[in-house]
């Protein structure tokens, strides 16, 4: 039987097409997922948390008519994912040559990390960051 510890806690994104987030995130994660079967891809972020992605058609099955489907919010910025990187500026270029969009280019932010703002193919805002 599973214990609350057999679970990792996860950030599961709602994405239009698996196979293309996947292999976005494969790269600019630089790391293979730990799970990938129709239906949800799964990269291990740490020992204690995944990064998922979901086809955005499985989880309205899930949700059914409670909410708006998730297509209609491609592109709104809700949350973001904040990545630490080596280096921040190999890191933008990539997530831009591998699909992803430019928000604002690499720079130290007042809270004292180096911080370059993407978005992924499906809008969802990414940051790559180092400390200063």
């Amino acid at each position: 039987m599973e214990t609350v510890t057999d679970v990792k806690d996860m950030i599961i994104l709602y994405v239009a097409d698996q196979q293309r987030s996947r292999n976005f995130y494969k790269a600019i994660l630089n790391k293979e997922p730990s799970l990938d079967v129709p239906g949800m891809t799964e990269f291990e972020l740490n020992e204690k948390t995944q990064l998922g992605l979901m086809p955005e058609n499985g989880i309205v099955k899930i949700l059914g008519d409670s909410l708006p489907h998730p297509a209609i919010g491609n592109g709104i910025p809700r949350c973001e994912i904040y990545i630490a990187v080596d280096n921040v500026a190999e890191a933008f270029d990539n997530l831009i040559k591998r699909g992803g969009k430019a928000i604002s280019e690499p720079q130290i932010r007042n809270w004292g990390h180096f911080v370059a703002y993407g978005s992924d193919p499906d809008g969802h805002v990414i940051a790559l960051a180092k400390k200063n």
